[in-house]
């Protein structure tokens, strides 16, 4: 049976989902998305995730079509739709589809443009979560803005492609010799019990799942200090780990090859992924 789906205030199947051609999203990646993930039928953070959608709107000088509170229904509403237990709901909102293809934006009379799909997968019994994931590093030659969640990935798309071809499951990103973030996630590295994460800035994506965990940690009385780190100095870790939505707190075991502790997930990794699962599980809406 094919999903239900959302497209501008309509529930309908995925087969019958249209968006226009001269929709911005497709012509110019001029749209922002979020992926708020749903454990036992429940969505996790999504107040967190509904705040950056407007931090990443009012950034780009777009709207919202609908309230926040609409936007909770809507996802409740596709959950049930798709008896979803486990797994991910993508929104994606872009400036819309003018009459044609223009390098100005539209008027406000070109509304924008609202997507919603859910996609079911294990989130909580992850092989990679389980044996741990190997990266590559990568130059970042992304755009400044990394901070706003747009639909700008294909650099991302394409670490990712560098990192399967060298045999790799994913890609750390390196600017001015320091680690920026994972392709879609946050990155950590742990010395001595220390968690060391990259501070805010225009340089990352402001993780919803990262700003989570670094509450819990703090609260397990785990030392955090957030400042740039380089790739040698990874590989000089005792753990790392990476955070998102959908992968919540998975360890990295090697980094361009080279095994990190025993080459298995570490304790502080696997620590965090408990506390970050069973209280987001407490606190799911």
């Amino acid at each position: 049976m094919s999903r239900t789906v959302y497209v501008n205030g309509t529930y309908l199947p995925e087969e019958e989902a249209k968006v226009s051609v001269f929709d911005r999203g497709f012509l110019f990646a001029d749209g922002v998305y979020e992926v708020t993930s749903v454990l036992d039928g429940k969505l996790i953070d999504f107040h967190g995730h509904a705040q950056r959608l407007q931090r990443s709107l009012g950034e780009l000088g777009m709207t919202s079509p609908v309230t926040m509170d609409e936007l909770l229904d809507i996802h409740r509403e596709l959950v049930t739709r798709n008896d979803l237990s486990e797994g991910m709901i993508y929104l994606q909102i872009t400036r819309g589809a003018p009459a044609d293809r223009d390098f100005v934006f539209p008027g406000p009379d070109t509304p924008p443009t609202l997507v919603l799909f859910t996609q079911a997968k294990g989130l909580i019994d992850s092989p990679a979560a389980e044996k741990g994931i190997s990266v590559i590093s990568i130059d970042d030659i992304r755009w400044g803005r990394r901070d706003i969640k747009t639909v700008q990935l294909l650099y991302p798309s394409m670490g990712k492609m560098m990192a399967k071809e060298a045999g790799a499951d994913d890609a750390w990103m390196v600017a001015e010799g320091f680690v920026t973030e994972g392709t879609s996630n946050n990155a950590y590295i742990v010395k001595d019990g220390k968690i060391v994460t990259r501070h805010l800035g225009n340089e990352i994506l402001h993780g919803i799942t990262r700003a989570a965990v670094l509450k819990f940690a703090s609260e397990a009385q785990m030392e955090v200090e957030e400042r740039p780190f380089t790739i040698e100095e990874a590989k000089q870790a005792d753990e790392a780990f990476v955070t998102s939505a959908s992968t919540f707190v998975t360890a990295v075991v090697a980094i361009d090859g080279v095994s990190l502790g025993d080459g298995t997930p570490g304790p502080v990794a696997r620590r965090l992924r408990d506390i970050y699962i069973e209280a987001s599980r407490k606190a799911a809406i």
